[in-house]
């Protein structure tokens, strides 16, 4: 059984393009991580995620676990904490390029209990609109940037100009690499 260790429901999403059958298992790990560099960030926690959910995964199941996170400028940009952190998150990034970046772990659990880990990161460079006050105040009052790290979606109408790399990498899970993981 592949169990995704995330309750996002935009990886679930995602991973439903390549495995038909999952379970969601979210792990609860704290998200705090003495890294600094983007890639060692993200990967740490999707290693420490999938390592929580894999103590209690049976033999034969594999478990995946990702962490997404906006860059800019040196600053690692997350999940806003309130709606005055997303509307300066939205004016930072208006009009200008930045990195996200998604760590991904697939620990497999053999049937001897033994595990295999393979650990990966992505990084997308994305390149924002121009954003008015009227539009950050709108979108932030619409609360779609509240739970998503930058305090934006690249779902979301009028925010970004385009994407250079994996566009699933900024939704939250890079999908090439899993897939051949997954098929291994």
């Amino acid at each position: 059984m592949i169990i995704l260790a995330s309750a996002s429901p935009r990886r679930r999403e995602l991973l439903s393009r390549i495995a038909r059958d999952f379970e969601v298992r979210p792990s609860g790990t704290d998200e705090k991580t003495p890294y600094k560099r983007p890639h060692l960030y993200v990967v740490d926690l999707a290693e420490r995620k999938a390592a929580s959910v894999a103590e209690g995964a049976k033999a034969g199941d594999t478990v995946v676990a990702a962490d997404t996170i906006v860059y800019f400028r040196g600053r690692v940009l997350n999940k806003p904490r309130d709606e005055k952190e997303a509307a300066e998150f939205l004016r930072m990034l208006s009009g200008k390029k930045h990195g996200v970046y998604t760590g991904v772990c697939v620990i497999k659990k053999g049937a001897d209990g033994q595990c295999r880990q393979e650990s990966y990161y992505c990084r997308s460079e994305v390149e924002f609109n121009a954003l008015g006050e009227d539009f950050i105040e709108a979108y932030v009052k619409s609360g779609s940037p509240l739970d998503k790290a930058g305090a934006y979606g690249i779902q979301d109408e009028g925010v970004v100009k385009r994407v250079i790399g994996d566009r699933d990498n900024v939704v939250g899970l890079p999908l090439g690499r899993l897939a051949q993981i997954l098929g291994d």
